[in-house]
């Protein structure tokens, strides 16, 4: 099973612009949504992959005796928000792993742009553990995985032309422009604005 302590290697200063021009959109555009996911770093203290374990999508994933398995251990249920979530998701992510590794993984959000395990294809990746993988061993895989994310879901074009709404609503679902999804982009992006980018050339 995948123990989540990979090289946990930082981002570079050329990797935003350089993993940026991918999609044409430069260091502020990225940096707003690294902001607003996972506050601009993709490991916790620990070395391993920012997560987030959702519990409601682990019901939604799993069936018969793994679904039955997830809820007697409180780690699956019908709807979201029926429990306050823990501050650290891990150690609810060992025991569904040990359940289940593929529905761990798939109900969870990882690193730098909090991609659902769910969206490994959309990243880039056959499976989640091979998305997962790749995401414990540097925050550029991270970032590379956020950007095909937007690529393959069509919202490459509202990144560029900043419409938040847009974005908040292809990246994150419909119900989070209600949540001020948009605003906190546009506000990131805003700040971005007033910083100098990195010196590196690339357009």
């Amino acid at each position: 099973m995948i123990d989540f302590h990979g090289a946990a290697k930082k981002l570079d200063d050329i990797d935003l612009p350089r993993i940026g021009a991918l999609i044409s959109v430069g260091e502020d555009e990225i940096h707003a949504i690294l902001d607003v996911e996972s506050s601009g770093s993709g490991f916790d203290a620990q070395g391993r992959p920012k997560a987030l374990y959702e519990p409601h999508l682990a019901y939604r994933l799993s069936s018969g005796s793994v679904r039955e398995r997830l809820v007697t251990a409180g780690l699956a249920y019908p709807r979201w928000g029926e429990h306050p979530y823990p501050k650290d998701s891990y150690a609810r992510i060992l025991v569904a792993q040990s359940i289940d590794e593929t529905v761990a993984l798939k109900a969870t959000s990882w690193g730098l742009g909090q991609i659902l395990g769910s969206n490994h294809k959309a990243a880039g990746y056959d499976t989640p553990q091979a998305m997962v993988l790749a995401f414990c061993a540097s925050e550029a895989a991270q970032l590379k995985g956020v950007v095909n994310f937007i690529k393959a879901n069509g919202l490459a074009g509202a990144l560029r032309s900043h419409d938040w709404v847009k974005l908040a609503e292809g990246y994150n679902g419909k119900s989070e422009a209600m949540h001020g999804y948009h605003t906190k982009l546009s506000a990131a992006f805003r700040k971005w604005q007033a910083i100098p980018d990195t010196p590196t050339g690339v357009s």
